[in-house]
């Protein structure tokens, strides 16, 4: 979505909307992960847990490409808004990171959308685990650097608006 024409205080709470909805996707993608951790013994011919394991594979190649396609995007968008190069480069120096991390966890998804193999899975899983926790991490922090840090903006924005429109010439 192409929000460039607006100004840095309209386009701000668009996009803390969407990345709040990309967290929910998160969450979700953490909920179902911990589901399928939980599974001890993996086995071909269950039906539950094949369910379970495409769901996983669906939120997560799901949640990889709104962040890849649409919230780094976005993110980057706002640096620019709000004229932020500081922001701007060190949110740029964490993408290589980022798109390392999706490769890896593409490949999880890509093996076991061809397979119906699960005796490597739990251990699949767990590699897994440490990918998506690094990556969390990283997304945090490009949240933070390019846009949580305009949170304090927008405030100062809004308060000396509420000003003028309150002051009253004598």
């Amino acid at each position: 979505m192409d929000n460039t024409h607006l100004k840095p205080i309209e386009f701000w709470p668009l996009a803390h909307e969407r990345i709040k909805h990309w967290l929910e996707a998160r969450q979700a993608l953490l909920i179902t992960f911990c589901e399928l951790s939980t599974v001890k013994d993996f086995h071909d011919t269950n039906l539950s847990q094949g369910k379970l394991l495409q769901r996983f594979c669906q939120q997560l190649v799901d949640y990889i490409s709104e962040g890849h396609f649409e919230i780094f995007e976005e993110l980057i968008n706002e640096g620019h808004l709000f004229n932020d190069d500081e922001a701007l480069a060190s949110g740029k120096k964490l993408l290589p990171a980022l798109y390392a991390l999706t490769d890896v966890i593409l490949d999880f998804n890509d093996k076991y959308l061809a397979t119906d193999d699960l005796l490597s899975l739990a251990i699949d899983l767990s590699n897994l685990g440490e990918r998506l926790a690094q990556r969390f991490e990283i997304e945090d922090r490009m949240v933070n650097i390019l846009h949580s840090v305009h949170y304090q903006h927008c405030l100062l924005y809004t308060s000396d608006a509420a000003d003028e429109r309150s002051s009253v010439d004598l």
